[in-house]
């Protein structure tokens, strides 16, 4: 049997936070990083679309929860699921009180939405270990449940050399290396979200 392929994706709507996100009826992958890691890059990336997910040059001006619904599909079965972008962390030119509001937002998000299956944690593959992304992997060390798992991802592995791609694997065993510009690093990626939400071993 192939490997199920996304064969459909659409923006479905933007959230500020619980309240007013879809309902949970579709298992999630939620996809998080700081400003300008290039998450929406790699959504676009995933789904084969140049668009659907809109990348902005201003880091940080994305301050909304998007919503995504997906279709992946094999020869025999279709497979849906939700692909969630949430605001880039760290570099927000925002107020302090709207800063709070929106750190509160997400948070909440996080911890309390009972359909996010998978945390795909985007980092840069230049800047592995900046302080906000070891705060970020701990924080969701301790509240990933038992239903639920996340993955590391480096994002640009194109920009580092072979010395460097054999020093971040040997650091970072369990990661997946992701590129836009290398179509074999797409398959990793798909693989984790199959197997973790519908036990695909693809």
């Amino acid at each position: 049997m192939s490997m199920p392929r996304i064969i459909h994706a659409e923006f479905i709507k933007s959230a500020q936070g619980m309240a007013d996100s879809l309902p949970e009826d579709r298992s999630e992958v939620v996809f998080l990083g700081r400003s300008n890691v290039g998450k929406s890059s790699t959504i676009n990336t995933l789904v084969n679309r140049k668009n659907l997910a809109k990348s902005s040059s201003t880091p940080g001006k994305t301050q909304l929860i998007n919503f995504f619904d997906v279709m992946y599909k094999d020869e025999t079965q279709e497979y849906p699921l939700r692909f969630v972008d949430l605001p880039g962390f760290g570099y927000a030119k925002v107020s302090k009180t709207l800063k709070e509001v929106w750190q509160y937002n997400l948070l909440e998000f996080i911890q309390k939405r009972i359909s996010i299956r998978l945390f795909v944690h985007l980092r840069d593959a230049r800047h592995p270990r900046t302080a906000i992304d070891e705060d970020v992997y701990f924080n969701l060390k301790k509240i990933v449940r038992p239903d639920q798992a996340f993955v590391t991802v480096f994002t640009k592995m194109d920009k580092l050399n072979q010395k460097e791609k054999a020093a971040l694997k040997k650091e970072f065993p369990d990661a997946i290396g992701f590129s836009n510009l290398k179509s074999h690093t797409i398959d990793p990626l798909h693989k984790k979200i199959l197997y973790t939400i519908f036990g695909v071993e693809a």
